[in-house]
């Protein structure tokens, strides 16, 4: 199923899934890898624990941030998916963010763990039809579907990366 199938197209996380060309969701998942998105690693490592401004993520910090995102994103697709219609929360990025052993981690393992991690989320949406990825639940008090949750997981990661070229690589 394509990104234009998503309906309906949920407030705040169309921002990361129009990120994302009009293609199908497998082709997403071979096409924005997470090697692919965050393939400057070399750059990532070498801003060490600069940040663009006081208070924001390392390099490292945000790709924990994304690899733990991913992880939510597939477990509400999971739910949603086998039809339970229980209303999920959101999360507390912050405090997600401030609990890490991130900042103690070279960017290759965390790269290591962003690809193992995806593997297991093409697994999981393989084994979802087009009833399963269109079912409609609640996430953080929005209607959203497996489908534009596949779409968040791929569209996030970009989402991040263009903060790291836009504001991150001209401190290098």
């Amino acid at each position: 199923m394509k990104r234009s199938e998503i309906v309906p197209m949920p407030r705040f996380f169309d921002r990361y899934i129009n990120l994302i060309d009009d293609i199908d969701l497998f082709e997403g998942f071979a096409r924005y890898t997470p090697e692919h998105v965050f393939a400057e690693t070399e750059k990532l490592a070498a801003l060490g624990d600069h940040v663009y401004a006081e208070g924001k993520w390392t390099a490292k910090d945000i790709l924990q941030h994304v690899i733990d995102n991913e992880r939510i994103m597939a477990y509400r697709a999971l739910r949603f998916s086998r039809n339970d219609r229980t209303q999920l929360p959101g999360y507390e990025e912050e405090i997600l963010a401030a609990n890490t052993t991130a900042a103690h981690r070279t960017i290759d393992d965390l790269m290591d763990e962003f690809s193992e991690l995806r593997r297991s989320t093409i697994t999981l949406f393989k084994n979802m039809d087009a009833t399963m990825l269109t079912r409609v639940g609640n996430a953080n008090q929005t209607e959203i579907t497996p489908l534009a949750l596949g779409f968040v997981i791929l569209g996030h990661p970009v989402h991040h990366m263009n903060v790291l070229r836009e504001r991150y690589f001209p401190l290098l």
